[in-house]
């Protein structure tokens, strides 16, 4: 029982319940008192002992049947004992034989298995998890545990309880059983589908849980680096805060290096001879050139749904690296451009970003990127010089409409260079509403970030 309770503990870390060394000794040492004897209290114990955030009861809720099932209601053949006559359950057997063979295959299978009150095995339940996709699953979450759960009660064929119970219910009538046992025959049926139910949901819950203590016991940072940003959960996004803190930490160092390296320049013959002019030319003191490695940064970011997550870590890291970059202008867009720079002016990045994106909430279909480019052209044109280098982050989807790339010549011709991060694949630019083939031939670059090792690398590039 111990290493059930160590499990489980490590599962509520993995779903982001945060809990301590403390409250877990606490825990053990609530249960060495009261025992496990009632399962209630044991329960409760583990509650008030382990989670202290009320947002975290649901998460505790879902996981605390999975490591301590008080196992299925036991399943038994319908149409048999309880308060049937023998004929009632000669007559409930015939009739059902005879509403077989009117069924469908998988409606007929079902019916078998709830009348013979078997429940499934092992290789059953692998079976149906096979078939509804639990080995290519890479998040364990209570989340995903549910979704799984309904794809295998689906592939069992539960989906058709309903349609099942009504045909049953009409043919037990027709064949003259009275109310009464008809009631208990229905009742039989539904306790065996809640039996099979619950086989399901127990199974998918202590796998799922076995895959949350693995990734626990793994290293998830660098995972989760090399996950696609929109398949991270709030938890996962959690963890990578201070990653993101230490790779813009990383960022910084090599941008200063980059910046000793070439303090120097290189040599100005023109200021070297005009310099040496009021020495006669002796001695020569050499003139450089020095390079601006600041950059000026204008970011214009798609915050439609899918983007999200992608812009909240790209703005973090942009507003993070303010010490290593001239200046920067941040702009938002869904169905029209929003200058988002002031938000950013005495506020955390995550909290400027959190406003953001509250203001600006997405909308059903309505992202216009070309509207957008026009907006940028004639009221934020001033936001870009010859330093300037434009960043675009969008996936290029416009559902549609004029892309406008008469407008990223404009802002191209203006600015020191335009580049686009996206974090769709080549394969699939062109593809329904992107414009995407059209805008990357006008870009200087185009960088693939689906992942966070992916943006900070081209982010690396930018400053290099």
């Amino acid at each position: 029982m111990d290493d059930r309770i160590v499990a489980f503990i490590q599962a509520l870390r993995a779903a982001g319940v945060r809990v301590s060394l403390a409250e877990s000794t606490d825990g053990m040492r609530a249960i060495e008192v009261l025992g496990i004897q009632d399962r209630e209290q044991f329960r409760a114990a583990l509650r008030s002992t382990l989670v202290k955030e009320h947002a975290d009861f649901t998460t505790f809720d879902d996981l605390f049947p999975v490591f301590f099932a008080a196992g299925a209601p036991p399943m038994q053949p319908m149409g048999q004992g309880g308060g049937l006559t023998e004929e009632q359950q000669e007559l409930s057997q015939e009739t059902m034989d005879q509403l077989a063979k009117q069924l469908g295959e998988r409606m007929r299978d079902l019916l078998e298995r709830l009348r013979s009150g078997e429940g499934l095995t092992r290789e059953e339940l692998e079976a149906l998890a096979d078939r509804a996709g639990m080995q290519r699953m890479s998040n364990a979450s209570p989340q995903m545990q549910r979704y799984l759960t309904q794809r295998m009660v689906q592939e069992l064929g539960l989906k058709n309880l309903r349609e099942l119970m009504e045909r049953l219910e009409q043919a037990l009538k027709e064949a003259g059983l009275d109310q009464q046992a008809r009631a208990e025959i229905m009742q039989q049926a539904q306790g065996n589908a809640d039996s099979l139910e619950q086989q399901i949901e127990q199974y998918v819950g202590q796998n799922m849980a076995r895959r949350m203590t693995e990734q626990m016991e793994r290293d998830p940072i660098n995972d989760l680096m090399n996950q696609p940003i929109d398949q991270l959960s709030a938890r996962d996004i959690e963890l990578l805060r201070d990653e993101v803190r230490r790779m813009v930490a990383r960022l910084k160092t090599r941008a200063s290096l980059r910046n000793r390296r070439n303090k120097a320049g290189v040599i100005d013959a023109r200021s070297t001879i005009r310099h040496a002019q009021r020495y006669g030319g002796v001695p020569m003191e050499l003139q450089y050139k020095r390079k601006r490695l600041k950059p000026k940064l204008a970011v214009i970011c798609d915050l439609s749904t899918s983007m999200r997550p992608y812009v909240s870590f790209m703005l973090t890291m942009m507003y993070e690296l303010q010490d290593v970059t001239a200046r920067t202008r941040s702009f938002a867009f869904i169905g029209d451009l929003h200058d988002i720079t002031q938000d950013f002016v005495g506020q955390r990045p995550k909290d400027a970003i959190e406003a953001v994106l509250e203001r600006i909430p997405p909308g059903y279909y309505s992202t216009d990127l070309g509207r957008s480019l026009v907006t940028f052209c004639h009221d934020h044109l001033d936001a870009i010089d010859h330093r300037t280098t434009v960043i675009v982050l969008g996936d290029g989807r416009n559902n549609y409409r004029d892309p406008r790339l008469d407008c990223v010549e404009t802002i191209k011709r203006r600015a020191k260079r335009v580049l686009w991060f996206t974090p769709e694949d080549r394969r699939q630019w062109g593809t329904g509403d992107s414009d995407m083939h059209k805008y990357a031939p006008l870009m200087d670059q185009v960088h693939f970030v689906a992942t966070l090792e992916q943006l900070g690398k081209a982010i690396d590039q930018l400053l290099g």
